[in-house]
């Protein structure tokens, strides 16, 4: 069983521009994460978008839905940016025969303390198990969109 990771920026990708003195969304970081890793999956890496989520579109939604629908693997994982990760899951709605989990990061996986590897290690997991849907993997736990937020000031999503 292949998964597919399709890329679309957000903190996770993120990285320091020192001439610049910001950070901006850089090549994808996953295919980094998943080296390190050391895993034996069989994965496949789709960069998409390099995009902070506050920037995405509608019509950026759209792309993602449809390359998530037009992909031959049934398990997906999306990597995106925290801030509206949960419209994105909504948009995406249901594709049938798919199991699609968005996940990333509240620091930029190049950090040395960051929750990037973890959250990236919990959606493969959980998109091997869950059942056809969209799902949310952030801080140890699995989400449906539908009934999640992100706590800006606890710095993590949570049940609603």
């Amino acid at each position: 069983m292949a998964i597919e990771i399709i890329t679309t920026g957000g903190t996770i990708d993120k990285i320091y521009f020192d001439a610049k003195s910001s950070y901006e969304i850089g090549e994808p970081q996953i295919g980094q994460v998943l080296e390190d890793a050391n895993l034996v999956i069989d994965y496949c890496i789709t960069p998409l978008l390099r995009k902070d989520s506050l920037e995405l579109t509608d019509d950026d939604r759209e792309l993602i839905r449809k390359t998530a629908a037009a992909s031959a693997n049934d398990r997906i994982v999306i990597t995106h940016g925290t801030d509206t990760m949960i419209k994105t899951a909504l948009a995406i709605g249901t594709l049938p025969g798919k199991t699609v989990v968005l996940t990333g990061a509240m620091q930029p996986a190049r950090f040395r303390f960051t929750d990037a590897i973890y959250n990236v290690a919990a959606a493969l997991t959980a998109v091997q198990v869950l059942g056809e849907g969209v799902w949310i993997v952030m801080n140890g736990r699995v989400f449906d969109p539908r009934h999640a937020r992100k706590n800006v000031e606890m710095n993590r999503f949570e049940e609603v």
